[in-house]
């Protein structure tokens, strides 16, 4: 099963799950403590725009709807800059917010150097780092790259998507806004050009009629002048006709002598 569908399931379990009439703050706050630490779920907004999360608000399980938007948008940095308002986070979903973390770094950048990411990831060793980039991205098959040990950097080659902030929708509208004029101005321009080539290949079509017209006048023409021209052959040759007519004319006549 690949990942988008399995991503896509997920989702669909937990909003159900969150939606339920029955959902005490309790249960909400287990919920989300289980998808957050969910190994193959890594999108979280549509779980955070279900109204019944509103529960939490101003309960002991409130800060579990702030882990909810740490996880939707967030990173490991942000965890530890806000890590006295935030519940203690377990391995599973400690491993699950760096994870994120690099797929935020590489949203905007496609080779992520060492130093950078061993701070952002609170890795000590390049050893760490590296089997963290091979073990839980790459072969979680949230992201492809090359680790390159020469120039301490890690070449992103593909890295799955995290959910739009809030701030960023206007952005993300104004480009494909403008994708969307670009194709139809590309759109444009090929059916012009294929009306173009339509219009191009009538009129060669025409003109070769037009040639091949004059082509069967012109062997016409060349029959009817080889007819005519045979016929007069055929005058000139016939005995006593007008070529022996020619050659007596023009021939010396003998003069009579009379009988003596």
């Amino acid at each position: 099963m690949d990942i988008e569908r399995k991503q896509s399931e997920l989702i669909d379990h937990f909003v159900k799950q969150a939606a339920g009439e029955d959902a005490s703050a309790s249960n909400l706050a287990a919920l989300i403590l289980e998808a957050t630490a969910h190994p193959s779920l890594f999108a979280f907004s549509e779980i955070l725009s279900v109204p019944n999360l509103a529960k939490l608000k101003g309960t002991q399980y409130s800060s579990s709807l702030d882990v909810l938007r740490l996880f939707s948008y967030g990173t490991w940095s942000d965890y530890k800059r806000n890590v006295g308002c935030l519940p203690t986070l377990l391995p599973d979903q400690i491993r699950k917010l760096k994870q994120l973390t690099v797929l935020t770094l590489a949203e905007t950048e496609k080779v992520l150097p060492y130093d950078q990411l061993m701070e952002e990831l609170d890795v000590s060793n390049v050893r760490e780092l590296e089997d963290f980039l091979i073990n839980e991205c790459m072969y979680a098959g949230i992201a492809r790259g090359k680790l390159d040990q020469l120039r301490r950097c890690f070449e992103v080659q593909f890295a799955a998507g995290r959910d739009l902030r809030p701030e960023q929708l206007d952005n993300m509208i104004h480009t494909l806004s403008s994708w969307l004029g670009t194709s139809d101005s590309l759109l444009h321009l090929i059916q012009e050009k294929i009306k173009w080539a339509d219009t191009m290949s009538e009129a060669n079509k025409i003109h070769k009629k037009e040639i091949m017209d004059k082509v069967e006048e012109v062997k016409k023409s060349l029959k009817q002048a080889d007819f005519d021209l045979r016929g007069h052959e055929e005058i000139f040759s016939e005995p006593g006709g007008m070529m022996d007519y020619e050659e007596d004319r023009v021939r010396p006549k003998r003069r009579r002598h009379p009988v003596p």
